[in-house]
């Protein structure tokens, strides 16, 4: 499965936050957005990627993006990794049906869990930038989220 590139449309999508209520693309419209998709709350690579993201959060949001951690585990696993790990990022879940939303993006791995993918939705809904990493265990830098902005950036 290959991830979505830059000029599709932002598949239609919901997902549960931690507060049970659910998030759609649709309340998102007009927002850029970056969704960090993640293989498994709690496993190394995915703690260092959320705490080395939380480290440039306020340089992703003065630069007007919101984002968001995306995997299949449960809205409360998700909840129980980022209390422990002490972050902010939003957590979306994709645990039911499980891996829908991230099969829409093309990034489910055939072990029915997320690739380790990045994705900028430019304010209009469409993806502006992707990348997907060669495998679950590699680490994508920070470096990588400023692109995506810089991309969304170069559209306007």
């Amino acid at each position: 499965m290959t991830v979505l590139g830059a000029g599709t449309a932002a598949p239609e999508f919901s997902l549960q936050r931690a507060d049970g209520e659910r998030l759609t693309n649709e309340d998102l419209s007009g927002r850029t957005v970056l969704l960090v998709f993640y293989p498994f709350a709690f496993s190394p690579v995915c703690s260092d990627q959320l705490n080395i993201y939380e480290e440039i959060l306020p340089d992703l949001r003065a630069r007007g993006a919101e984002i968001f951690g995306v995997s299949c585990d449960s809205s409360y696993s998700q909840t129980a990794f980022i209390e422990k790990l002490g972050v902010s990022i939003p957590q979306l879940s994709d645990f039911e049906p499980k891996g829908a939303v991230c099969q829409a993006f093309g990034v489910l791995h055939a072990g029915g869990f997320p690739e380790r993918a990045l994705i900028a939705i430019a304010p209009d809904g469409t993806i502006a930038w992707s990348y997907q990493a060669d495998s679950p265990g590699e680490l994508p830098g920070a470096n990588l989220l400023f692109d995506a902005l810089d991309a969304v950036e170069s559209r306007a």
